[in-house]
């Protein structure tokens, strides 16, 4: 049987896979922008893409009578958002929640970082650590609807106040924030720890040798070379606050945040939705411009 003359020989093959990787060894740029293609390509379609329909969206309008999306430019969603007092009011809430958590989250995930990371032996260490990811393993709603039992009338609250006459607060902007605390407080945790375990240990035998108190190392030496992780931390727990109405909606009562006023609206009107949505945004974006200085966006 005759050979076929139009298949390359696997001589022929193996020389251009040869040469395409020599190529990609001498051409280090042309190497990396083939392995970012991919994720950069998904980041540019699917999130800045994202992001741009919904900002675009936002500059729609809805019919009066069919209340159907219609494409007419103007800036009346904008308007409403920023002049209508319960969407300011919204919003200043969900900010101080977001930063409520955030602070709360600090000054718990601080202490047992510390911990994890200076004073547990190495073995114990690791189980601090597998025990601080645990929670993130369980569902989200799983651990939402638990507390909403703990916040309930007649739940595990009122159950434990009883002998002292407190009641459960039930559900509310208070419920909110410590349910949000409690869900994003491993994020906190992890940037702290990983800092606090970076830190020379040479710093602190030194500050001791000085004269300085236990007080004094952590203002001079421990908080100022860690706060670039705490602020890491905060990035997690600021945003993924801001952006939350699911546990909103399980234990806030008639709490309204910006996720919830979005929910709401993204069926009944759909540009004004888009615009509450660049709210957050809005506030992630300062809030990373605000930390980029401390380092902060270096320890994620």
């Amino acid at each position: 049987m005759a050979p076929d003359l139009a298949a390359p020989s696997p001589l022929v093959r193996r020389g251009g896979v040869r040469s395409l990787a020599s190529a990609l060894h001498r051409h280090a740029r042309l190497r990396l922008a083939l392995l970012l293609a991919a994720p950069m390509a998904w980041l540019v379609l699917a999130y800045l893409g994202s992001l741009a329909v919904l900002l675009l969206s936002a500059f729609w309008t809805i019919d009066d009578f069919t209340y159907n999306v219609v494409q007419v430019w103007n800036t009346a969603n904008f308007t409403t958002v920023f002049t209508e007092p319960v969407y300011r009011a919204i919003a200043l809430r969900t900010l101080g929640i977001a930063a409520a958590v955030t602070v709360i989250d600090a000054l718990v995930a601080f202490p047992m970082a510390f911990y994890m990371a200076r004073i547990a032996r190495p073995r114990t260490r690791k189980l601090l650590v597998v025990a601080v990811l645990t929670p993130l393993w369980a569902s989200y709603l799983v651990k939402a609807y638990a507390w909403r039992v703990i916040f309930s009338q007649g739940g595990v609250l009122d159950w434990a106040g009883k002998p002292f006459g407190v009641s459960s607060p039930g559900y509310g902007t208070a419920a909110v924030i410590v349910v949000l605390a409690y869900l994003w407080l491993p994020y906190m945790i992890l940037p702290i720890h990983a800092g606090l375990e970076n830190l020379p240990a040479n710093l602190l035998d030194a500050s001791a040798d000085l004269g300085a108190s236990a007080g004094r190392t952590f203002r001079s030496v421990v908080l100022p070379l860690t706060l670039p992780s705490v602020f890491a931390g905060s990035v997690f727990t600021f945003s993924l606050s801001l952006g939350d109405y699911i546990a909103v909606r399980i234990v806030g009562g008639k709490t309204q945040v910006l996720g919830t006023a979005i929910a709401d609206n993204v069926t009944l009107n759909l540009p004004l939705a888009a615009a509450l949505s660049c709210v957050p945004v809005l506030m992630i974006v300062g809030y990373l411009l605000a930390v980029r200085r401390s380092g902060a966006l270096d320890s994620l």
